[in-house]
């Protein structure tokens, strides 16, 4: 997890579009068999300063996390887990009370309008009321957990992004350290045509499919314009680009589609070659050799992410600072 994912992890589960900030460097564990029911907690499981943590808000933060991450907690290993996410809610407690010091221009229009904007997630408000149901969640508990993340991320871009630059040689100081990363593989640019075939098509339509697609390739090699055939004849979205799929890289497309576009050359034709979605036929327009990205066009990237590391590891710092000052109280055990 890193910053911007995680202020309460129940948040997660929710499909949340509203950014939230995280506190640990590693990962929850996951595992392979489903757990056993926990045994009753005690309440509260901890308090930070006085203020209590609840065990149904843990509960209901296990839940989300390990719904969130499609996780299965093998027996024996809940009580970790717990441990884990009740750490992650005594940080988001701790840097709640640090970044309540720092003051929120309009919070409650922010709060209404990451509401609204997490409804537009969802087809109807009856869906939505759903997903708050199986988060085991009141729309006054949701409203009440992204308030604390409004506070929280104003506080950190305020206090501590806003301090925070990047300047042009250290951005370019990464892309030359990482040149793998910054590097595009072999590539090839095709069109093709589908003639599509229902996966439950009877061998009568598929044989009448591939006719279909065979008659084309005929018309192709007679001299008829492949952009206008696909247009008019092909099944795949891409028709509407003449069939033009762009630049792909091996491993992109399903394998007989990709060994035939790899076997061709610059302004071949393939035959009719067969896959799950019926019958294409290939024409490849390019190749091109691996090469690498230009800084230029990755340079806002670099500095957003370097800058984003950075203020990651200044909200520990604070939370460090903070946690050697703080009164916390764990009862789990």
């Amino acid at each position: 997890m890193n910053l911007q994912r995680l202020v309460l992890v129940v948040l997660m589960a929710l499909s949340l579009s509203t950014p939230v900030v995280c506190f640990a460097a590693d990962a929850a564990p996951k595992a392979a068999t489903v757990a056993a029911v926990p045994p009753p907690l005690p309440d509260p499981v901890a308090r930070v300063n006085g203020m209590p943590i609840a065990a149904a808000d843990l509960q209901k933060a296990y839940k989300a996390l390990v719904s969130s991450q499609g996780a299965q907690i093998p027996a024996g290993k809940e009580q970790e887990v717990r441990k884990f996410v009740l750490n992650q809610l005594i940080s988001a407690e701790l840097m709640y009370q640090i970044a309540q010091k720092t003051p929120v221009v309009d919070l409650n229009k922010k709060i209404d309008d990451a509401i609204t904007q997490l409804k537009g997630r969802f087809k109807s408000d009856d869906e939505y009321r759903k997903a708050l149901a199986q988060q085991e969640l009141t729309e006054k508990e949701l409203r009440e957990l992204i308030r604390r993340n409004v506070v929280i991320e104003n506080h950190i871009k305020q206090t501590i992004a806003s301090t925070v630059t990047v300047t042009d040689q250290e951005a370019k100081a990464f892309y030359d350290k990482n040149p793998d990363t910054f590097t595009l593989p072999e590539q090839v640019r095709a069109s093709h045509i589908l003639i599509s075939v229902d996966p439950k098509a009877s061998a009568a339509d598929r044989k009448k499919a591939r006719a279909k697609a065979e008659a084309l390739l005929k018309q192709l090699k007679a001299g008829a314009d492949f952009a206008k055939l696909a247009k008019e004849d092909s099944g795949c979205p891409s028709s509407k680009q003449g069939g033009d799929l762009g630049y792909f890289s091996k491993g992109q497309m399903v394998k007989p589609f990709e060994d035939a576009a790899w076997a061709l050359k610059p302004g071949q034709l393939s035959g009719v070659v067969e896959t799950q979605f019926g019958y294409h036929i290939i024409k490849v327009t390019e190749k091109r050799g691996p090469s690498k990205i230009p800084f230029e066009s990755v340079k806002g990237r670099i500095e957003g992410s370097l800058k984003e590391r950075r203020v990651g590891e200044l909200v520990n710092a604070e939370l460090e600072t903070a946690r050697k000052s703080a009164k916390i109280e764990i009862n789990l055990k």
